[in-house]
Parts: structure tokens; C-alpha cells; sequence
């Protein structure tokens, strides 16, 4: 099914911010292009179910631009807590993004690049006319939105401002991505990488362990570590495989059709996919709460084998210790592996499992459920 847009005419109701942005654009100004998503038939991500996508009108785009301009001016003369008038959201987001610097903006929903390119140039030339310190702007985007515009379009959105593009891979692997409808290929994801690399933008690729489920875990990390390294990103950005009841693919873990992954066997799908990488340049990043291993985080080739190293040393653990620190990771009392070494917490997680009988054999069920809470 091919990405869809609607354009209703609804009238303005003031500064439009959507559900969700990734963890590195926690300081960003979030400007709102596209209501949910145009594809939304991925199994795994319960995000927009139900939803309806959109794209806003660019008029309505540049007001909020020009309601957070109006904020920011307001309040850094002193006059924006003081005096009533404005528009009450754009205020709330000027304040966040003053006190981070106001230099990074994202643009959201799901996939700004469905938009028309000279819409998106407009929002784009708008944004940098009235905040021409901003350093970084940046977009989630579906890989066939991009394979389908050309380099020279986007390098035109990359000197217009557009400066990183995140890209949810989640696997290279077409047995994969056709398990969990993604709705696009590894010839489409490494295509539209390599264009946005030859754009001069820089991109974000999402890696998604245990998405393969038990079958295709082996698969599922060679064949990503084989798209990635055609495309060489500036990032690779690990997210864990969670599946919340909201989630089409809730009903098959249940039913036993999908076989999830547990924490050991997805850090050996994780050892083999780092192992697998080649002539990669690109920053290793776990940056999110669901990953156990936050410690996995560096430049390659560099850091490559101090990346593997880290998971051996998981996987090498004592049963015992391989326990505590996953309930202690999943719980929020241990940070990383260095947290073993520290007694007070070591025993907070034992007190932990005993007060809820936390067993090696209920073990997967609990990380599981504690993995849920946090989606």
C-alpha cells in the first residue's frame, strides 16, 4: 500500500505539537507538519493506530513558527509571564526551548518528506527567516519517501535548512520487514540512505533487535549489519524490541505465532550484528531506555571491539548476576553493567526479586512486562 496524505481544511487552533520525537531531539523545538503516519501498518509500533494522516497547510505550519517567534521575544524581553495575550502552547515551547539553547528544531509527525518538497522548502525558508541561529533541523522520514524524491531535491531541502534525517530501518532483512508489514525493502532502505548521504545531510538509522523474533534472529542481524554498511550513516541508533498490547503484533506474541527474543538471546543477535559491520564509519548509539546494554555506545571502527567486548561480558556473567542486572536494568536501579560492582544497588535488586519472587524461570515474563510500561 503506497503512502497516503490528506488535506483537510481545518481552521487554526494555535501551535500544533505531536506524540512522539526521538531521545536525542529532547531539546528541540517540535514543529508539527504531518498529523500521525501515512503508512502506520507496522506491526510492532503501536503509535497512530486508529489514527488518520494528514498534512497541515504550510500557512498554518508558518503561524506556528511565527506564535513561537512572538513567545520568544515576549519572554526574552521579560514581558511573557507578566503580560496575558499569545498563544498559550507556543509559550510553553519557547520557555522549554530558550532553556536549551533554542538551536535545534524536529520536525513532526512520523514522515515530514511525504509533503510536497516546495511546501516543505517554504516551512523551511520560513523557520530560518525568523530564527536564523537555529543550527539543526531535523525529520523522521520513511525510506520510500526518500528513495522517491532526487538527490538534487534534496540537497535543495539540506541548503534550505534540512539538515538530519532519521530513518527507521528496523531491519535490512526482507523476510523481516515483510513479517512486520514495514512496507519497504532493503534495496529501498539502502537507496534511500545513500541519497540522503549524497544530499550532505547527515542520517539516523534505527536498528530494531529482536524484530526478527527467535526464527530469523540470525538473519535479522546479518542482514542489517549488510544494509548498514552500504549506506555508512552518521548514526546507528539501537531500539529494542518492546510489544505493548497496543501493538498489532501483541496478539501473535500471545497466540505463540511470534516468538520473542529474550535479553540473552537478543545480545547475541546484537554481538553478531556488531561483529558483522564492515567499513563502517558510523556513532554507535543506545540511546533509549528499552536497550539493556546502554554501554554499547561509540565510533566505529574504533570502538568496534570495545563494543563487542561489552556484550561478551554480559553474556559471559554468572547466571545469577546475568539475573540481577537485568531486573536491575529493567527496573531502573542499574544505569549499565558497572552498576555489579556496587553494593547498595546489587542489593536493592536482590531485595527486588525476592519481594516479587523473581526466578530465572518467571524471569523473561517480568523483564517483559517491565519493558511494556516504559513504551
Amino acid at each position: 500500500m503506497p503512502d497516503q496524505t490528506d488535506h483537510p481544511e481545518m481552521a487554526y487552533e494555535g501551535l500544533e505539537q505531536g506524540p512522539i520525537r526521538p531521545p536525542s531531539e529532547a531539546h528541540s523545538l517540535l514543529l508539527r507538519l504531518t498529523r500521525n503516519c501515512p503508512w502506520n501498518h507496522c506491526t510492532f509500533c503501536p503509535v497512530y493506530k486508529g489514527t488518520r494522516f494528514s498534512v497541515r497547510p504550510v500557512a498554518q505550519v508558518q503561524r506556528d513558527i511565527d506564535a513561537v517567534y512572538e513567545a520568544v521575544q515576549r519572554l526574552e524581553q521579560g514581558a511573557g509571564e507578566a503580560q496575558p495575550g499569545g498563544d498559550r502552547q507556543a509559550r510553553v515551547a519557547a520557555r522549554n526551548w530558550i532553556k536549551n539553547g533554542r538551536r535545534q528544531v524536529f520536525l513532526q509527525d512520523a514522515n515530514s518528506l511525504v509533503m510536497p518538497p516546495e511546501d516543505l522548502l517554504a516551512i523551511l525558508r520560513h523557520l530560518k527567516a525568523r530564527f536564523p541561529d537555529v543550527t539543526r533541523v531535523t525529520s523522521y522520514a520513511r525510506s520510500n519517501s526518500v528513495a522517491a524524491l532526487d538527490i538534487q531535491t534534496l540537497a535543495a531541502l539540506r541548503q534550505a535548512g534540512l539538515s538530519r534525517i532519521h530513518i527507521g530501518m528496523e531491519s535490512g532483512a526482507d523476510q523481516v520487514l515483510k513479517l512486520v508489514r514495514k512496507g519497504t525493502t532493503k534495496r529501498m532502505h539502502i537507496l534511500a540512505g545513500q541519497k540522503v548521504k549524497a544530499a550532505g545531510m547527515e542520517l539516523s538509522e534505527y536498528y530494531m533487535p529482536g524484530l526478527g523474533g527467535r526464527a530469523l534472529l540470525e538473519l535479522h542481524a546479518t542482514e542489517t549489519a549488510s544494509a548498514l554498511s552500504r549506506i555508512n550513516p552518521d548514526f546507528i541508533r539501537l531500539r529494542t524490541l518492546a510489544i505493548p498490547p497496543e501493538a498489532p503484533l501483541y496478539a501473535d506474541y500471545l497466540a505463540g505465532r511470534f516468538l520473542k527474543p529474550t535479553d540473552i538471546m537478543m545480545a547475541r543477535e546484537l554481538l553478531l550484528f556488531l561483529e558483522s559491520l564492515t567499513g563502517v564509519t558510523s556513532a554507535i548509539k543506545s540511546d533509549h531506555i528499552l536497550n539493556l546494554l546502554p554501554e554499547v555506545d561509540g565510533k566505529l571502527p574504533h570502538d568496534q571491539e570495545r563494543l563487542v567486548t561489552i556484550v561478551r561480558t554480559f553474556l559471559d556473567l554468572d547466571p545469577e548476576l546475568q539475573m540481577l542486572y537485568r531486573v536491575g536494568r529493567r527496573t531502573g536501579v542499574m544505569a549499565g553493567l558497572r552498576d555489579l560492582e556496587d553494593p547498595d544497588r546489587l542489593a536493592h535488586v536482590e531485595d527486588i526479586c525476592r519481594h516479587y519472587r523473581i526466578r530465572p524461570e518467571t524471569l523473561d515474563a517480568v523483564t517483559d512486562e517491565m519493558m511494556r510500561r516504559f513504551i
